[in-house]
């Protein structure tokens, strides 16, 4: 695929796209370096609670298939769909986030050693339900990003809601308890140009006081 560095054209070219060309595949490789991209986006103290499903075999698919049943052709013919879970234990890896950023120099040992001690204090007591708030939000940063990626590397994408959100851990052997579903995002070399869509202008949605 072509890669492009130009913003506007990666804004002003995304699509929802919802049947893609069958025979290009995403290699694991330019899937890796298309999820680092992602991850660049921003998240609460910096805890990155998002984790990718990349689901792109035959029988990854067959086992999404049933679960996303509104979204069955985005499914079928795309290189693959990536499914977006919040980690609502994400502050197991404060220690490796923070100790790599003293590493590199990013931030003094004794910051992080007052940061760690105050987040550890901050999460044993969060309230359940604005942890979960917390990783859906991150989980909507970095999907939104994952999708200016794919397009910048050329490919198109999907955001997909209509799947059975209270199974799709299970079934892919992970923690229904720990990972809360963000969305469903098929990626891949669109078949059609999709539609163009109207925005509301400006002046209805935003305030200057």
């Amino acid at each position: 695929m072509q890669k492009t560095n130009d913003f506007q054209k990666i804004i002003t070219g995304r699509r929802s796209i919802r049947k893609y060309d069958e025979s290009v595949k995403i290699s694991k490789e330019e899937m890796t370096e298309i999820l680092t991209e992602a991850t660049l986006a921003p998240s609460s103290v910096n805890m990155q609670p998002w984790r990718f499903l990349v689901i792109d075999s035959e029988e990854g698919k067959a086992k999404l298939a049933p679960l996303a049943r509104f979204n069955q052709t985005q499914v079928t013919t795309s290189s693959a769909v990536i499914a977006v879970f919040g980690d609502l234990n994400n502050f197991e890896y404060g220690e490796e986030i923070y100790g790599k950023a003293v590493e590199l120099g990013y931030m003094p040992l004794e910051v992080k050693e007052r940061q760690i001690s105050v987040l550890s204090a901050h999460f044993s007591a969060l309230d359940s339900q604005v942890n979960k708030d917390t990783v859906l939000i991150d989980g909507g940063l970095v999907s939104m990003q994952l999708m200016l990626a794919a397009r910048a590397h050329g490919y198109d994408t999907c955001p997909m809601g209509g799947y059975e959100k209270d199974q799709i851990a299970e079934a892919f052997g992970l923690d229904k308890d720990r990972y809360v579903p963000v969305m469903l995002i098929s990626i891949g070399k669109a078949a059609d140009s999709g539609y163009q869509s109207v925005r509301l202008p400006i002046d209805r949605i935003a305030q200057w006081k």
